[in-house]
Order: structure tokens, then sequence, then C-alpha cells
């Protein structure tokens, strides 16, 4: 889909907001973004096609580790994967539930758990932050414990945005990167631990009402650039044409909202060439992409329901220029890059 070259006009919030009216339709004074989650998404039993999900990526140097807790109307999941960059081994588990099974929260805090004989998925508050546990005595033929704590600094800025379609089609997202991240994932005899400075924890929650069909990019990354702590979130595709972005830049736990399209260059043929993300109307960010591994997750009938993933995982390289100072360069960033398509 093309890309407005263009700065958009954004409104930016500072009070609580409910997403949705008495109408049961989107609360257009919800529509904008904010340094801080604010939104209580009361999606009502009406919408069909709702959204909900809490996406949990950890970061160090050499490992990623991933918790999703999702519901999708018709049914939930618990889902865990990783991949260490060391050895290259990339290992994945979903488990599923009927649709009902556990409560959804309306808003970024709250518990979700699912327990299920295979995996047990637990997302919990831990105070100033949140609790990831994991339990498998059967991952891909080893067991996996996992249990690491995400902190969420005092004051630490994130990106919270609500994408609106139309009056009964939207979304709200919160992305929280940068975001201090202690523990461990111990897969059979061997153990990876996280601890700061060089682990982050990135949070992808959202709770809309989707369009049946769907393409969109996201990347993001977490790490230390020039001494900078640097956090990308990357949109693209599913937001254009609706006068709101996804895309930020956090530097040293201080968000700068980037109020226009991004543009993603890659070949859907051969993804694991390079990618290029740069900004359509400013040249605030012209970053490469340059993959080192691909996850593909699939599921469903391309005639019906189906989801369709390529995450790219490898490191950025360029520049990126935050509001109120110059560029900064970015070098051998490691993070993540996707094409995700579905139809649900």
């Amino acid at each position: 889909m093309a890309t407005t070259a263009r700065l958009l006009d954004e409104p930016e919030l500072t009070a609580p907001v409910d997403l949705c009216g008495r109408d049961g339709k989107l609360n257009r004074a919800a529509v904008g973004w904010s340094r801080h989650p604010l939104h209580r998404c009361n999606l009502p039993p009406s919408l069909g096609r709702k959204k909900k999900w809490n996406y949990w990526a950890v970061t160090s140097g050499d490992f990623f580790f991933s918790a999703t807790i999702a519901d999708v109307e018709r049914l939930q999941l618990g889902g865990c994967y990783l991949y260490d960059r060391r050895s290259g081994l990339h290992l994945d588990k979903t488990v599923t539930v009927a649709p009902g099974t556990i409560a959804i929260p309306e808003t970024v805090a709250g518990d979700m758990v699912i327990d299920h004989p295979q995996m047990h998925v637990a997302l919990t508050d831990a105070g100033a932050g949140t609790r990831i546990r994991v339990e498998a005595g059967d991952f891909c033929g080893r067991a996996l414990s996992a249990e690491i704590v995400v902190q969420r600094p005092a004051g630490h800025e994130t990106l919270n945005v609500v994408i609106p379609w139309t009056d009964v089609q939207f979304q709200y997202t919160s992305k929280q990167n940068t975001l201090p991240a202690t523990g461990y994932v111990r897969l059979g005899d061997e153990r990876h631990d996280f601890a700061p400075p060089s682990s982050y924890g990135c949070l992808d929650y959202g709770r809309g009402v989707w369009p049946e069909h769907t393409r969109w990019n996201w990347g993001a990354a977490s790490g230390v650039q020039s001494g900078r702590v640097v956090g990308l979130n990357l949109g693209g595709q599913w937001t254009d044409g609706t006068g709101m972005t996804e895309n930020g830049i956090c530097i040293d736990g201080r968000l700068t909202k980037i109020s226009e399209d991004l543009v993603f260059e890659y070949d859907r043929g051969a993804m694991m060439r390079p990618w290029r993300v740069r900004t359509a109307a400013t040249d605030r960010i012209d970053l490469r992409f340059d993959p080192e591994f691909e996850r593909v997750s699939e599921s469903g009938r391309r005639d019906a329901w189906f989801t369709s993933a390529h995450q790219m995982f490898g490191t950025y390289s360029g520049r990126i220029t935050p509001d109120g100072g110059g560029p900064i360069e970015i070098a051998d960033l490691f993070g993540w890059i996707e094409d995700h398509e579905a139809r649900w």
C-alpha cells in the first residue's frame, strides 16, 4: 500500500479515556497518541472480529525470548518461542484453549494466565513491572523454564496510539521498549541469563476490532548506541491512510513520536536480503536492516481464516533523529522486522 509523503497532525492525549463510547463504537475523543497508557479498552460484545493480545519480547545481545497470551475470539492461546544467535537454535510452541477460558484485562496493567497441560504461560503484575513465567515439560523435546521481570522505570515514556479505520474497526496499541529485564530461560541443561544494562523487554499490547484482511510491517529494537539507550518502533501498511501511525523512537526513556508514514523497502520473494526503512516526508529515520534468521509462522487456510508471518531477526544500522537533538548513528543494533498477513 502506498504511503503518504506528508507530516500528520496527530493529537497528543494527556488524560484517561475510554476506547469505546456508550453506543459501542469508537470514541473519537480516544483517537490520538500518548506518552503513557491512558486508554481503557472497553470493547463491547456487539463488535465482531475483536483481537486482544499481550506480546512480550526480551532480548540480550545474543538471545531472544518471547511469550504471548492472546484472544482472537474463535480461540485463546498462549505461546512462547526463542532464538539463540550463537547457535542459530529456534524453538516455538503454542497451546490453545476455548474462547472465554481466561479474562483479558482492559488496561495494560492486569494479570493474564493460561494454564494448559502442555504449557503454563503467565504475565502478571510485579509492582513497577511485569513478571513473565513459562513452564513446559516438553518444549520441542526439552524442558523449558523461564522467569523474567521487566521493570518500568519511573517516568519512562512509551508509545500508545489508536488507529481508526472506521467507527467499528480500530486498534489501540501500546508499544513499550527499552525496559530493563532481569531473569533467565532454562532449556534442558542450558541456562541463559538476562540482566541490565544489556537486556531489555518490549511489550506489544493490542486491543481492537480488525478488518477481515490486513497486512502489516513491524520492526523493533532496544539497545545502547553511542552511550544512549535507543528503542525503535517502526510500523507500516496497516496504518496507511488513517491519519495516525505507530512510529516512534525512545531515547534514554523519552519518546519522540514520528508523525509520518514509513516506507518499507524489501523483497517479499527473498526476505533474507537487506531491508530499508525510512520516513516518507523527512530524513528523521533512515535504516538498513540486515537479516540473519527468518522465522516463518503460518496457520489456517489461505482461502479462509489464516495468519502468515515472516519475522526476521538481525541488525539495524543507519541514522535516526529524535526531538531536541542531533542525529544518532545506529550500528549493529539487534532487533527484528516482519511482514505479517492475516485473514481473521
